[in-house]
């Protein structure tokens, strides 16, 4: 009888730490059939295009005293090879490089350590009605060392995520709410060399949405800028019920290269709406993209046209279609496959299919 009791009470508390912590097993699963058409066709499968393929875990422990310590772990994955896609970069092994990070929750908010989206993207980019992937996403917040890594011997915007960082996300008070990021830049004898700093303020409050990103990346060792860039950005939406109409403008600025290189700067605004119907989603954007390089001005425009049919709360198949110009001669931005016509144009269209677990 005694073992029984004995055996009962370390259940017991074995069920209360239980109960106290958590971990969740979490991602996504999209693929989808891509036609894009220019001067060379390209046709394939493709990963991510309505929301990026990933798996992740992430965990909180209640700590006492209204404070959580918690993890996020999250590796990106290309469905159509099975290999990793990690933060933008793909072919790669199995990464933690979406997000890594370790923090302390509380009623002052939360602080955390590690790698992950700035808060300067995630206050305005979430105006983009196609999540920053598939064909038709907003080029305004393309991965510096990514988009540039053919034209330029450096990005000379930022990128979407920070690593080496400490990041700070406040309650929400009113509906506003506000986040910072440190990254250090962590170059032996200069402080200041590859650093980033970047700060998000948003305000949801009813059918209205707002949010203001301010960014700087200084050139260095560790760091893909070939100069030091600063960055603002500024996005609304506004839910009428039958449709939300959505608005973002962001501009980069990347100065210092030296005596012999112009100074290069980056802007772009975007409109959209999106509208329910039936049991999916419609969604309509346009951008336009204006680009100085060592004093060349380029100019592309943008338009998306997609629509996400919802099978379950989980599983949607997805279409989207994206036509691209750029203007004045200049080949600044792709589709991501195939080539520009002569005329700097492509078009293409994907269908796809994703659930989410």
């Amino acid at each position: 009888m005694k073992k029984s009791l004995i055996a009962l009470a370390v259940l017991a508390t074995s069920g209360a730490a239980m109960a106290q912590s958590s971990v969740t097993l979490f991602g996504v699963a999209d693929a989808g059939v891509t036609y894009v058409n220019g001067k060379t066709n390209w046709t394939g499968i493709t990963s991510g295009n309505q929301l990026t393929s990933r798996f992740g875990l992430r965990g909180s422990e209640d700590l006492g005293g209204g404070l959580k310590g918690n993890f996020w772990l999250e590796a990106g994955l290309n469905l159509d090879t099975g290999d990793g896609k990690s933060g933008g970069a793909s072919g790669t092994g199995l990464e933690f490089k979406r997000r890594s990070t370790v923090g302390i929750e509380g009623g002052f908010g939360e602080v955390r350590l590690g790698r992950e989206l700035t808060a300067a993207y995630n206050a305005v980019a979430r105006y983009d009605p196609f999540g920053s992937v598939g064909l038709a996403y907003s080029r305004l917040w393309a991965d510096g060392g990514i988009v540039d890594a053919n034209a330029n011997a450096g990005a000379v915007t930022t990128n979407l995520r920070v690593s080496n960082a400490v990041t700070y996300v406040s309650p929400n008070i009113a509906g506003f709410k506000a986040a910072v990021n440190y990254g250090f830049g962590e170059v032996a004898g200069n402080n200041s060399g590859s650093r980033y700093m970047g700060a998000g303020l948003t305000y949801d409050n009813g059918p209205l949405s707002l949010g203001l990103g301010l960014e700087q990346l200084k050139k260095g060792p560790n760091s893909s800028a070939n100069g030091d860039i600063t960055a603002w950005s500024l996005g609304g939406s506004y839910d009428l019920g039958v449709a939300k109409l959505l608005a973002a403008y962001r501009t980069s600025k990347s100065e210092n290269f030296g005596a012999t290189v112009n100074d290069n700067k980056r802007n772009g605004y975007q409109l959209a709406v999106t509208a329910p119907v039936g049991p999916g989603l419609v969604k309509a954007s346009y951008n336009r993209y204006e680009n100085k390089f060592a004093g060349v001005t380029g100019k592309a425009d943008q338009f998306g046209l997609g629509y996400v049919y919802s099978l379950s709360k989980r599983t949607s198949v997805y279409g989207t279609y994206a036509y691209l110009k750029n203007k004045n001669g200049a080949a600044l931005y792709t589709l991501g496959q195939g080539t520009l016509k002569d005329n700097g144009s492509q078009q293409g269209l994907q269908v796809g299919i994703t659930h989410s677990f």
